[in-house]
This record gives C-alpha cells, sequence and structure tokens, in this order.
C-alpha cells in the first residue's frame, strides 16, 4: 500500500519572523511539513504569502494581526484580516476561531476540575477584543467580576437590550446600522471612550485575580506586576514563561496545546486537521474533537513558581458596644454630646456594610496564600437583639453582596452575627457564596486553650503525650457542642462526667464514645453539683442563655472551666468571685505569614477561632457553607483542627472575661490555687489527687517538703514521690 503523502501547511502570521521555522513531524497518523512565515505587519506581504503558499499547500493558518497591533508593528484595524483569509478558494484559510473556541472553555473548566471554585468571584480583566469572546462567556459561569479593556465590552448593555422585548427590535436596527459604519470611523468614535476604559481597565488590572489576554497583549498593557495572578493566554513557549514566572505569576493556563518541541498556534493544528479532510469536505467541531482525541491535546496548566494557590475571603465583624463608636473619629465628637451616644448606636445600626481592613501576607507552609476583606455591619448586639432577626439577615446578605464583588470566595460571621436568629442558616442559602460561622474552629480552639492552660498552671497532672491524669466534666454533654467536647476528652483524660438533664441522650452518647475506645472511665449526671468539687477540668457548653449552670463557688482552687457556649455560660460576676480558678472563653489562633490586618484588640498576626476558620477553609480551597446552624459536628470540629495544623495554624493566646490572659495572669491563679488548696484542709489530709505535678517554688502541700520537691504521677495507682533538700518521703494513694 502506497504511503500517503506528507501535507503542507503553513501559518502566514502578521507578527515577526523570528519564531519562523519549517519542520517534517508525524501527527494523527499522518506526515506533516510545518512551515511559518512572518511578515512584522505587512499586510500585503501577507496576502502575498498566502497566494504564493495556496499553489502547493494543504491549509493555511492566518494569524498575528492582533498581536502585530498590540506589538506595534500594525496600526490598521483588525478586521482587515478578512482580507488576508479571503485571498485564495483553492485550499481552506483558517484563523484558528474554531478550535480556539473548544480549546479555551476546556482549558477554564479543567481548572475548575483539578482545583474546584478557583474561578469564584474572581476578579478578572479581559485584554483585547473578541478573541477571548468565549473565554469569558465560560468564565462568567463562575464570576461576574469581568472587566475588560475594549470600551465596547465593558458594559452588556446589548446583551440587556437584546433579551428585552419592547427594546430588541430597536436595538438590533440600531447594531445594524452601526455594523455597517467603516472600521475606521468606528475607531475614531471610540477613541476617546477606549482612553477612559483603559484607564478603568488598568485599575482593575491591579487587584485582578485573572487577567486574560494574549502574551504580546499582557506585555503592551505593561502588567509591571502579575504577583499572585493566573493569566489564561494561548501560545506560551519556554522564554515566555519564564518572563510571566519572572513577575510572580501563580498559574499560567495556556489553552495552546504543545504537540512538538516548537512552539505552533492553534490555527495550525485547526489547519492541519482541515489538510487531513478529503477536498471539499468542510471542517467541523465534530473532526476538531476526533483530532483532539486521537492526537490526545490537551490545554497546559504550567504552574512558574511551583504548586501554590492564593485564596479570598471575606469575614464580617460589628462594634461590640457604644464605646466603638467613642474612638471612631468621626463619631468621636457626636457621642460626647449627652444622649447622642444611644443615638448613634441607633443610627448606625442602619448603615451599609463597610470594609474596616483588607487582610494580606498569610501564607501557609504548603504555599498556599490568601487575602482577604473584614466587613463591618453597624448593628451592636443590644442593636441586633432589639430589632427581628430578618433586619440583621438583611445587613449580612448586603455584606455578602460586597464580599462578593470584593472577590471573596467564601464569607465568614464573626461575633454577634453568628449567634442572631439561626446561627446562619438563613444568610447561607440566600448569599451569594458560600458562609461559614467558624464555631468548629471555635470548639476546637477553646478545648486546644484548654488543654495548653493546663499545662501552662501545672497543678493537675499532664504528661508528655497531652493525658490529663485528672477528671473532667463536660455540663451540656447532650448538646452539639457538648458531645463533640466530650468525644475528645474522653480520649486525653481518666475519668470523664458527662452531665445534662436528657438522661437518656447521655446515656446514648456514653455508649457511642464507649464504642470508640474511649480513655477514661465515663459518668453520666443530671445535675453537676455533686461530682464538682472534685474536677480539675470542666468545659460548659450548654444553651442555658444566661441561666446559671454551675456553682463556681464549689468548684476545686486551680480547676480549668472552658466556656464553649454562646452566649457564655459563666458571667464574669461569678468569674471575679474566684481568683484561683481559671476560667477561659477562647483560644485565639496565630496566623502563618506576616499578617497585616487592622486592629481587631488581638497582637499582631492574630486572629479569633471563628476568623481563623475562615482563613484554613479559604487556604484550602474549600469554598463551603462548612459550619452554620447551632449544631456542631464532632467529624467537622476534627477536620478543621487537622486543616489547621497542615496550614501552620498555632495556638496564640488563651482569654477570659477580660481579654487574653498573660504569663503573670497564670502565676496569680496558680498561686491562689495553691494558698486556697493549703488553707481548705490540714497537710495530713490533703489528698494524693491535689498534690501538684512539676517542680514547685513553695513547700508542698502534703509533706511540707521544702521548695525544690518533685512530684511524679504514675497511672493506674497513684504514687507520690516527694524529695526535699533536707528530707525525702514516698506515700502512696
Amino acid at each position: 500500500m502506497a504511503r500517503a503523502k506528507r501535507l503542507l501547511v503553513v501559518n502566514v502570521t502578521l507578527q515577526g519572523n523570528d519564531w519562523d521555522f519549517d519542520e517534517k513531524v508525524s501527527f494523527a497518523g499522518r506526515d506533516f511539513r510545518l512551515v511559518r512565515r512572518g511578515t512584522k505587519g505587512d499586510l500585503q506581504a501577507a496576502e502575498d504569502l498566502v497566494w504564493k503558499w495556496s499553489l502547493k499547500a494543504d491549509a493555511i493558518a492566518v494569524t498575528g494581526i492582533r498581536e502585530a497591533r498590540a506589538a506595534g508593528v500594525f496600526d490598521g484595524d483588525v478586521h482587515e484580516i478578512r482580507r488576508v483569509l479571503r485571498t485564495t478558494g483553492r485550499v481552506p484559510v483558517l484563523d484558528g476561531s474554531m478550535l480556539a473556541d473548544v480549546l479555551q472553555e476546556w482549558a477554564i473548566r479543567q481548572v475548575q476540575a483539578q482545583m474546584p471554585g478557583y474561578f469564584a468571584n474572581a476578579r478578572t480583566v479581559v485584554l483585547g477584543g473578541s478573541n477571548h469572546n468565549r473565554t469569558a462567556k465560560v468564565l462568567r459561569e463562575f464570576t461576574q467580576n469581568i472587566d475588560y479593556l475594549d470600551v465596547t465590552k465593558r458594559t452588556d448593555v446589548p446583551l440587556a437590550l437584546a433579551s428585552n422585548r419592547v427594546l430588541s427590535p430597536a436595538a438590533k436596527l440600531g447594531m445594524a446600522s452601526w455594523r455597517l459604519t467603516p472600521d475606521i470611523i468606528k475607531d475614531r468614535a471610540e477613541a476617546p471612550a477606549q482612553w477612559v476604559s483603559e484607564q478603568l481597565a488598568r485599575r482593575a488590572a491591579k487587584d485582578a485575580d485573572v487577567i486574560v489576554g494574549t502574551f504580546t497583549e499582557l506585555m503592551s498593557f505593561g502588567l509591571e506586576e502579575l504577583a499572585g495572578k493566573t493569566v489564561i493566554t494561548n501560545a506560551i513557549s519556554d522564554g515566555r514563561l519564564a518572563e510571566l514566572g519572572a513577575r510572580g505569576v501563580d498559574l499560567v493556563v495556556d489553552a495552546t496545546p504543545r504537540p512538538f518541541p516548537f512552539m505552533v498556534v492553534t490555527a495550525m493544528i485547526e489547519a492541519m486537521a482541515a489538510a487531513m479532510l478529503d477536498r471539499g469536505e468542510s471542517l467541523g467541531t465534530d473532526d476538531l474533537v476526533e483530532l483532539i482525541e486521537s492526537a490526545n491535546l490537551e490545554p497546559r496548566l504550567l504552574r512558574p513558581n511551583g504548586d501554590r494557590r492564593k485564596s479570598r475571603f471575606a469575614f464580617v465583624i460589628h462594634p461590640l458596644s457604644q464605646q466603638y463608636f467613642k474612638n471612631v473619629e468621626a463619631l468621636g465628637m457626636l457621642t460626647k454630646v449627652p444622649g447622642m451616644g444611644r443615638a448613634v448606636e441607633k443610627a448606625m445600626a442602619y448603615a451599609p456594610p463597610f470594609v474596616y481592613s483588607h487582610v494580606t501576607g498569610i501564607e501557609s507552609p504548603t504555599g498556599a496564600s490568601v487575602e482577604g476583606w473584614l466587613i463591618s455591619v453597624g448593628g451592636t448586639p443590644r442593636e441586633m437583639l432589639s430589632h427581628s432577626p430578618e433586619f440583621t439577615y438583611s445587613r449580612l446578605l448586603e455584606a455578602a453582596d460586597l464580599s462578593r464583588k470584593l472577590g471573596a470566595q467564601i464569607m465568614g460571621l464573626g461575633a454577634f452575627t453568628k449567634v442572631v436568629g439561626d446561627a446562619g442558616v438563613t444568610v447561607a442559602k440566600q448569599a451569594a457564596l458560600p458562609v461559614t460561622t467558624g464555631n468548629s474552629y471555635s470548639a476546637s480552639g477553646a478545648l486546644w486553650a484548654a488543654h495548653a492552660a493546663m499545662k501552662r498552671l501545672g497543678i493537675a497532672p499532664v504528661d508528655d503525650d497531652g493525658i490529663i491524669h485528672g477528671k473532667a466534666m463536660v455540663v451540656g454533654a447532650s448538646g452539639a457542642i457538648g458531645s463533640v467536647c466530650a468525644r475528645l476528652l474522653a480520649q486525653v483524660t481518666d475519668e470523664l462526667w458527662l452531665v445534662s438533664p436528657e438522661t437518656a441522650k447521655l446515656l446514648a452518647i456514653k455508649k457511642e464514645i464507649e464504642a470508640e475506645n474511649a480513655r477514661a472511665v465515663l459518668h453520666v449526671a443530671t445535675n453537676p453539683s455533686a461530682a464538682l468539687p472534685e474536677m480539675d477540668l470542666i468545659v460548659t457548653a450548654t444553651s442555658a442563655a444566661g441561666n446559671k449552670v454551675l456553682d463556681i463557688m464549689r468548684v476545686k482552687p486551680g480547676c480549668v472551666i472552658t466556656d464553649v457556649a454562646r452566649p457564655l455560660d459563666m458571667s464574669a460576676e461569678d468569674v471575679a468571685k474566684r481568683p484561683d480558678v481559671l476560667v477561659i472563653e477562647s483560644g485565639e489562633i496565630e496566623l502563618p505569614g506576616d499578617v497585616k490586618m487592622g486592629n481587631i484588640g488581638l497582637p499582631k498576626g492574630v486572629a479569633y477561632a471563628c476568623l481563623a476558620e475562615t482563613v484554613v477553609l479559604a487556604l484550602e480551597g474549600r469554598y463551603e457553607t462548612f459550619t452554620v446552624g447551632r449544631n456542631i459536628e464532632w467529624e467537622k470540629v476534627k477536620e478543621i483542627y487537622r486543616l489547621g495544623l497542615k496550614h501552620g495554624m498555632k495556638l496564640a493566646t488563651i482569654s477570659g472575661v477580660r481579654g487574653v490572659y498573660t504569663d503573670e495572669d497564670f502565676a496569680r491563679v496558680r498561686e491562689a490555687a495553691l494558698e486556697a488548696r493549703r488553707a481548705a484542709k490540714p497537710a495530713a489530709e490533703v489528698p494524693a489527687d491535689d498534690i501538684p505535678s512539676g517542680e514547685l517554688d513553695e513547700p508542698c502541700a502534703r509533706c511540707g517538703a521544702e521548695a525544690g520537691h518533685r512530684c511524679r504521677t504514675r497511672t493506674g495507682r497513684l504514687t507520690r514521690t516527694h524529695s526535699g533538700r533536707n528530707a525525702t518521703q514516698t506515700t502512696s494513694a
């Protein structure tokens, strides 16, 4: 059988001739000779070349007029390329638009498949004109934040008119007249608007997440800083990739496959498909799909600076009291007028949401990074409670809309905004982007803080494996948060009391936890009072809404109480009664990287756990409604803790009713607790369980040994060894 002849395909381009080649290749089961010839913007030369090569070529690709114009070597209208395309009818002459549409859409969908949510709300700027129409159309499925360099594309007026039954006929008539207007007149008419449009597009490009355009358009646009951006383009050579990498581009989406060692444009691949058809056959999309599959063609996702991802989040905050307004310069003077403080508080509840702070510099050890915005709504907790939940919902939905416009891919609710009404459920259903309350990480952070606090106090023994050799209690153990806390504490304590008036639920939870191979011995009770004086650690997680859940005066000195209920179970007045007890409200999280964020009342780079949950989800690319409502899932608490560690989150501070606990605060509570224990019982009657672990600075509460003694705990039967400078004594309990 005679071998099929080698097919000749020529690319005539108005770009320069630096990339010209004449190569022989095999492709899709056929042999080809591929030739490229550049004319440096000379339209007549391009026509001559098309005529010349049509005498022997099987197909011709004509390209490069937009690039030539962007590079300044062609100053005519881009539509003049039609002259070149119509030069001959001997062979197919193509511009690659049919295949480009397929590949551009495929490239975007491939990114979305590999990294779900990547283009969600992405701030996008499209350079050039209609050659990127398909890309923009597909991107609109994921984001409405699209801006154009081309003045005719900056609004959707033609689209809106075309969809209006009344105005559509008039719009079509007007657009028909415009289409008949000579291109040179169009250019002159659009010139002033084009200049304004370009300035606006440049401003948008500065903050953009995605830039769409050819390499020449990118360079001619003068984008000096592309750091952290995604570029959707085509025909990227190794040299061009290096240039984009040097400018800090995160991801280059090259819609042009690269089947050969040298670079060919999409139009040449399309011309190769046409050359393989029988004479007289027209190229169709089915032919292109067959070629793509047979040649295993696909777009390229290139990461010139390594595998990293930049995401965007928003987090809603609000003033906690009138004091906030006194600290705002514009409102401070008003609040000094008698009676105006309350008036300002009421008025600000109706104020639209605004950006309080832009958050930058958060970088995970994985290479992922995020930027975000703290969005403030004006209502204090008192104002939110004085209105219906729908009033606050409307403000939060306005904040969600602002967040979407900023490009956020997920929004978190902070402070009282996640408590009002149904705790985020309604807002999550109606918001334009995923919503999370952060309560999963808040629960995790509070327990994390409790464990760290017990180690810092050094009273209840905590071994090197993090096991608390003492007794713990969860008040509200039948609830969503309480059951989560119980599951965790059952793995790290000796004995655990589950307390709730819902006896049947308690018994079911106890059985479930025991089936999970709990380390602790479990007990159930409907009231905490009887076992309260024995506890080393107490977690309150009720929905008591201000009702007293335990008598703090019965708590053992040195006990750590962690209040994870929202609203809080422990009042400031109760906490003040027991300086020998450590009451924790939250554990704050140190964010990774050189964080720049407005003042939220915490040290630099430290965030509340609910804010940290939003950040963790963004770093992980999990743009989803993770935690809403009053039910918190145990699996999500574990998962967000694990993801936090993966992305470099650290426990930063431990807070109580008066703010962050300092080293001095820990020392003061410790001293008061030990003094209270000494005063409570004669030395000979102090139980072994009350003997603190670690080296102390005062005589032992049990044996009276001098400062410098060491106590050691052994699991099982408790053995206390006291070694002082003058005496050594061993006792067993």
